[in-house]
């Protein structure tokens, strides 16, 4: 896998003026102003100011750790389902597989049933979880005596994540200048109750074979989501592609208290294109901590992904603020549901049938 090439350094935008009052104010509509201009631009940006506590992280990431560090008997006893959906429960490295939407295109996907796109494996572990009141997505928790506390605190964890994410949606909502019905619909159809939660584990691995790509982290993919909220631990090996210059990619290295904000597919819709979906992939952490010991072992690596998404039901069209005799609508209305069962067909293979 090719190193980082772009030199760009991505966007700060403090968030502050949105987490500490709920009244609109000028700080408000320059900090809108500001992550609109920053995703715009690159589709991504560091956000401070966000309100999530360092003490609450500092909880979650040890929780993680607790979790991926149970025996594999132990973490399959909420084993993810065959097939994509409900995209709930533990993943084992090589179960999901993460691609472009290109590759999801491609007539070898399809006439392979997704096999094409698993020549290289993913070697991550993940845990997924989303709300309590989501009936289509229900959670798989673990027994409470497998890891006891663990689903009470990712339960508050996962409502603590969806306050921030509402606050940085009136944002995005200011900054578009949207009309008062306009924000009244984005904040409706995201609820919160279809976002997702996913705690990930990137095991050590011989770094060889991340070289010649014989195992892959997490390769270079959109979300589907709206929007994305990311936190990292101190490891690195997050990188963002750098829209001026296609394939070529910019580390995003971790920033203390910052989490990282991407533009996923259901927001480039929604905007018109006004924003993009950020292309982004997990590949070998920076050359000065990339390995320990002789053997050339890659560091574990650590990140909780917290995905902003419509209610599965509900339609995402332009937004009408956003299309004019300039700017056409670009895209059609869709449900949800209908194009997260689409772009995520092959990330899970089904059972087969007898």
């Amino acid at each position: 896998m090719a190193a980082p090439t772009s030199k760009n350094s991505i966007p700060i935008v403090d968030l502050s003026a949105f987490t500490f009052s709920t009244e609109y104010t000028h700080a408000q509509q320059e900090a809108a102003r500001d992550l609109v201009k920053a995703c715009q631009n690159l589709g991504f940006s560091y956000i401070v100011g966000h309100g999530v506590s360092d003490s609450l992280l500092l909880e979650a990431f040890s929780w993680s750790k607790k979790l991926f560090d149970l025996q594999h008997a132990d973490k399959m006893k909420a084993p993810h389902p065959a097939g994509a959906m409900p995209h709930r429960g533990y993943s084992h490295p090589g179960l999901e597989k993460v691609y472009s939407k290109e590759e999801r295109s491609d007539a070898g996907a399809k006439e392979s049933n997704g096999d094409s796109l698993r020549k290289i494996m993913d070697f991550k572990e993940s845990y997924e979880i989303g709300s309590e009141h989501n009936p289509p997505q229900p959670n798989i928790w673990l027994p409470e005596e497998t890891l006891p506390g663990f689903r009470a605190f990712m339960t508050s964890f996962y409502w603590e994540l969806a306050k921030t994410s509402q606050n940085i949606l009136r944002a995005f909502c200011i900054g578009l200048d949207l009309t008062n019905a306009e924000k009244d619909m984005m904040m409706h159809i995201h609820s919160g109750h279809n976002n997702q939660l996913r705690l990930l584990h990137y095991p050590p691995v011989p770094a060889g074979q991340l070289e010649k790509e014989v195992l892959a982290r997490m390769p270079a993919h959109n979300d589907w989501s709206s929007f994305t909220l990311l936190f990292q631990d101190d490891c690195g090996g997050l990188e963002l592609e750098d829209r001026k210059k296609s394939g070529d990619f910019m580390a995003a290295t971790p920033l203390e208290h910052s989490l990282v904000l991407n533009i996923g597919d259901m927001f480039q819709r929604a905007s018109n294109d006004t924003f993009k979906s950020a292309t982004h992939r997990v590949a070998l952490p920076p050359l000065q901590e990339r390995y320990v010991g002789n053997e050339r072992i890659t560091r574990e690596r650590y990140s909780i992904p917290y995905f902003v998404a419509p209610d599965n039901e509900e339609i995402v069209s332009c937004l009408a603020t956003c299309v004019d005799e300039k700017h056409p609508a670009r895209y059609e209305p869709i449900k949800f549901a209908d194009y997260g069962a689409w772009v995520a067909k092959y990330s899970y293979k089904e059972i087969a049938k007898e």
